[in-house]
């Protein structure tokens, strides 16, 4: 096991050093530039765009609206990535890791407007309204279908695997932890397999269930789940007011090499800051745009600010409160990794209620993280095939790997998600960097409507020279949503 360990870390380092942290900074600081820095500029924008109304899907039922659609994606994004994905990147890179967290977010936002808008652009209908994502603007705008294929493989190992198994093995770990401190022993060998059991049950009881229970479930719990987590950090920073420009300032120092933490190095700051950070936020990774494409909305360039909204809650908001639990604690550095760590630090601020009850936040995070992780392999999976028992197969494997995850180490799950997360962000980033240009006409196209004070309508006429748009049919003008006339906000 550790000589796989060790060959599974080496692939990773050279993968993200040469390859995909080169790409993202690339991608990021292109379609920055060239869209103005549309992820700062349009920040009203994103919060108006999430109040829009979703039209009848072709079944009759109400289609996955804005908000549904962003609930989806950050039942994915805000995960044990916020919670132990932080304190992995702060023990093993520093309090440096947390500056190059915030830096990746905010460039890489560009890029997350952009695959989300694509997506909406190439997005197909289905029973239940829409689904489209990378594999389908990969077929239909590269006219790649071998790239999509590939994509959507990447893709289901990633989140349909390798992730959900990172999912339940912070849950376990979590809970683990709440028994140790609870009977003062270590934890008995038994927890992990019966957490593991427990997930697996649950997990197959809603992604049995279907996409419009995913987001059933994803608009009910995320809210909850964030607010009282943001609540709990924010009692802890309020008690510990006098320590964050101390905190900042070694953010800043460390992320810069001017101060050393362990054997952190600013190389290890940079390299596990924008893992961690692209583990939370998934910005140009390519699995948002798989439920930025479900949503029935007037105009692509809505589902993208929002989806880019999501990056900005993620990283900026859940991202920096777990920072600051952990910094303002003054941790030994290498004690503990991942969910103790930050459980720890809690435990020492509120007492050891406050332990038991991040586990059960972790829980919540976690669960609705691995059914949002789930659709997204669902959806990759009806792109490769129509077959009626692939669903069923993939849905099997999907409990499996929940279980195995729970029981599996921390090392070789969270390796093996950076591994596939790792080759499918360069997929995904080498499509978007030649289709990108379609997502800024539309946000050209976008900006003139609001100026005329209309509420942005597009049809795919106003694109005549794309092929591959599928939806998007022009209509007669008294068929269009009356919420498009001029005036209308």
């Amino acid at each position: 096991m550790d000589v796989l360990n060790s060959a599974i870390g080496s692939l990773n380092d050279a993968l993200w050093a040469y390859l995909v942290i080169p790409l993202l900074a690339i991608v990021g600081v292109y379609f920055t530039v060239r869209s103005r820095a549309v992820q700062l500029r349009l920040v009203p924008e994103m919060l108006r765009t999430l109040r829009s109304h979703p039209e009848s899907a072709p079944d009759g039922r109400r289609a996955i609206s804005a908000f549904q659609a962003f609930s989806i994606s950050a039942a994915s994004r805000i995960g044990t990535g916020n919670i132990v994905g932080v304190a992995v990147a702060i023990a093993l890179g520093g309090p440096g890791a947390v500056l190059w967290m915030w830096l990746m977010g905010i460039v890489m936002g560009s890029a997350a407007f952009v695959e989300s808008t694509l997506a909406q652009l190439f997005k197909v209908k289905d029973e239940t309204g829409f689904r489209g994502g990378p594999a389908y603007y990969m077929t239909l705008g590269l006219k790649a279908r071998w790239m999509g294929v590939l994509f959507a493989v990447a893709i289901i190992f990633t989140f349909g695997f390798a992730f959900n198994a990172v999912q339940a093995n912070s849950i376990a770990s979590a809970v683990s932890g709440s028994v140790s401190t609870a009977t003062g022993a270590q934890a008995p060998g038994w927890i992990a397999p019966t957490v593991g059991v427990a997930l697996a049950v649950l997990a197959a009881l809603v992604i049995f269930g279907g996409v419009r229970r995913i987001a059933h479930v994803a608009q009910t719990v995320v809210p909850f789940m964030a607010l009282t987590y943001l609540v709990i950090g924010l009692v802890v920073v309020g008690m510990n007011v006098d320590q964050i420009p101390v905190v900042l300032t070694d953010i800043v120092s460390s992320a810069f090499g001017l101060r050393e933490f362990g054997a952190a190095g600013v190389g290890t700051a940079i390299m596990m800051g924008i893992r961690r950070g692209l583990f939370s936020n998934e910005a140009g990774m390519g699995s948002a745009p798989n439920a930025g494409a479900t949503a029935s909305v007037s105009h692509p360039v809505k589902q993208g600010l929002v989806q880019t909204l999501g990056v900005y809650f993620d990283t900026l908001v859940i991202c920096s409160v777990t920072a600051f639990i952990i910094l303002v604690s003054k941790p030994v550095y290498g004690d503990e990794v991942g969910a103790e760590l930050t459980q720890k630090a809690l435990e020492a601020n509120l007492g050891a209620w406050s332990l038991h009850l991040l586990t059960v936040i972790i829980f919540l995070l976690a669960f609705t993280s691995l059914v949002g992780n789930y659709y997204y392999g669902e959806s990759n999976l009806r792109f490769l095939t129509s077959l009626p028992t692939a669903l069923p197969v993939y849905r099997a494997v999907v409990v499996a790997m929940v279980f195995l995850g729970a029981v599996a180490s921390l090392d070789l799950v969270w390796s093996f998600a950076d591994t596939t997360m790792g080759f499918m962000a360069v997929i995904n980033l080498v499509a978007i960097a030649p289709l990108g240009t379609l997502a800024l006409r539309l946000l050209l196209d976008y900006q003139q409507q609001r100026k005329q004070g209309l509420n942005p309508v597009f049809t795919r006429d106003r694109l005549p020279d794309v092929e591959g748009i599928e939806c998007w049919e022009p209509q007669p003008a008294d068929e269009h949503d009356p919420r498009s006339a001029p005036g209308v906000r």
